[in-house]
């Protein structure tokens, strides 16, 4: 966090420090203030996340979140309603239990309207035929 923010010459710096990014001074002086904010990691799975992403790491706007959560709260993620209620594309291939390449081509490529895109099942697979 320290340094991606702070560092311009780290890797990340452009995603973070380079677009405006920054630690609150609590914790960019004190892991032990960090800590006392934070706690421990409720699993190994989960990472810090900012909540609203073009904001500050800081107490009122960090938590901690699984890979899922986080992958969720991308701002390159595509988001779709449906039937009143917004997800993203990997969220609606979980709930519905269609491939995101397949409800991805259905809007896209064969135009279909979300509703249609993600109500109906997939077709099986064709099974090759043995030589």
């Amino acid at each position: 966090m320290r340094v991606r923010c702070g560092t311009p010459d780290h890797h990340s710096y452009d995603r973070y420090g380079g677009r405006g990014i920054t630690v609150c001074e609590r914790w960019a002086s004190s892991f032990r203030a960090f800590y006392e904010d934070m706690g421990s990691r409720p699993t190994p799975d989960h990472q810090l996340e900012r909540i609203d992403n073009d904001g500050p790491y800081s107490p009122e706007n960090c938590r901690w979140a699984s890979r899922i959560e986080q992958c969720n709260n991308r701002s390159d993620n595509r988001l779709i309603t449906w039937r009143g209620e917004t997800r993203t594309l990997s969220e609606w291939s979980r709930v519905t239990g269609i491939k995101m390449h397949t409800i991805a081509a259905r809007l896209d490529r064969l135009n279909w309207d979300v509703e249609r895109s993600l109500s109906t099942p997939p077709r099986p697979m064709r099974r090759k035929a043995k030589a």
